[in-house]
């Protein structure tokens, strides 16, 4: 994994959190808050998925080359 990855999932993780306080509690924003930080830790971690397939296909590709 790498960095953008656990950054990404550290704020899935947040934000279910957050989701969860916000329903105990009634606080509507505090739940919003919590479902958009999960939203963008989905992305963050999926981005730093792709950087890391993209980074092992060119490995890949380079080890073919040197063949």
């Amino acid at each position: 994994m790498n960095k953008d990855e656990i950054k990404g999932k550290a704020k899935e993780v947040k934000g279910q959190i957050k989701q969860g306080i916000g329903e105990a509690t009634d606080d509507e924003q505090l739940h919003d808050e919590g479902v958009a930080d999960e939203l963008a830790g989905n992305v963050q971690h999926a981005f730093g998925k792709g950087r890391r397939k993209v980074g092992e296909a060119v490995k890949d590709l380079g080890d073919k080359l040197k063949d």
